[in-house]
């Protein structure tokens, strides 16, 4: 598997009644995709796994599998905790074409446990795995010869970075990769940084509500329309930080619902809904980002 565009790692939708809408996650689904996502990844942190039973995360697996399927583009499904047993168990049933393993969470075992952890769990994997690199909630840092360490594994084809701010470790790590390994960046509001490092995409919470510009920016930094991709990103960088304003999906969702496109912006407990200035600036920043679009067309 060749990972390479913008990733979408979809909410879930509820219902009215707090039940788990599948129509509209089919929906949204097929939105991003018409727009130019690369692919989708059902169960992220961003589509709230925790708080789905076995039936919910089953159901929205089989959903996004037939929209996938109906766009020949790849599903990856996320998986993994804190220990490797049950990562193992989890990903010998992934019904995916790629499953997203996050680096243990919590118990914070060490570079060499992380490597022992994934080689474990890839051995096993009958599909290609993805690392997620999140040291903000797994508690694990890794550094540049981990990562690579990583990158060496037998079916590990790529990793989500989500290290925070562009540093000399994140030049090291992209300078350095192997072949058919791919970093894709999972920071939305440092994804151009990121793409003009030479990371081959991203999964994108953002691209959500703005797909196509996503995928836009993309494509400038891959064909080295540099003044272009700086415009564009300096925009999606704000966008992507009024909708992380408050906890992932709660500010996605309330947009989306504002947008007709979600039939509630619920999240589950102990998620809170987005508050109403939150809503407000992200949908301010997607006006400045319209605004900008239709400006920069009328200049061309």
């Amino acid at each position: 598997m060749q990972l390479s565009g913008i990733f979408v790692p979809l909410v879930t939708p509820f219902a009215a009644d707090g039940s788990v809408a599948l129509d509209a996650l089919a929906a949204l689904a097929g939105r991003v995709l018409e727009e130019g996502a690369a692919g989708l990844v059902a169960l992220g942190t961003t589509g709230e796994p925790a708080t789905l039973s076995a039936t919910e995360r089953a159901a929205v697996v089989d959903t996004c599998r037939v929209v996938c399927a109906r766009y020949g583009v790849p599903l990856l499904v996320g998986a993994g905790g804190s220990a490797t047993a049950g990562t193992v168990e989890e990903v010998r049933a992934v019904r995916g074409d790629a499953v997203m393993v996050v680096v243990p969470p919590y118990t914070r075992p060490g570079a060499a446990g992380v490597l022992a952890h994934v080689r474990a769990v890839a051995a096993a994997s009958p599909v290609p795995v993805v690392v997620y690199h999140v040291p903000y909630r797994t508690g694990q840092a890794l550094d540049v010869a981990t990562l690579l360490e990583l990158a060496a594994i037998p079916n590990v084809v790529g990793m989500k970075l989500s290290d925070g701010a562009v540093s000399g470790d994140t030049v090291a790590l992209l300078g350095a990769l192997p072949p058919g390994f791919a970093v894709l960046g999972g920071d939305d509001t440092v994804i151009g940084p990121l793409l003009a490092l030479g990371a081959a995409g991203g999964f994108l919470a953002s691209a959500h509500v703005a797909t196509g510009r996503f995928v836009a920016l993309h494509e400038a930094w891959r064909d080295g329309d540099v003044r272009r991709a700086r415009r564009l990103g300096a925009r999606l960088a704000a966008v992507s930080a009024a909708l992380f304003a408050e906890p992932n999906p709660a500010v996605v969702k309330a947009v989306l619902h504002a947008q007709g496109r979600i039939p509630a912006p619920h999240v589950r407990l102990p998620l809170l809904p987005a508050s109403g200035p939150a809503l407000a600036a992200a949908r301010q920043a997607l006006d400045a980002l319209a605004a900008g679009a239709t400006a920069g067309a009328a200049a061309g």
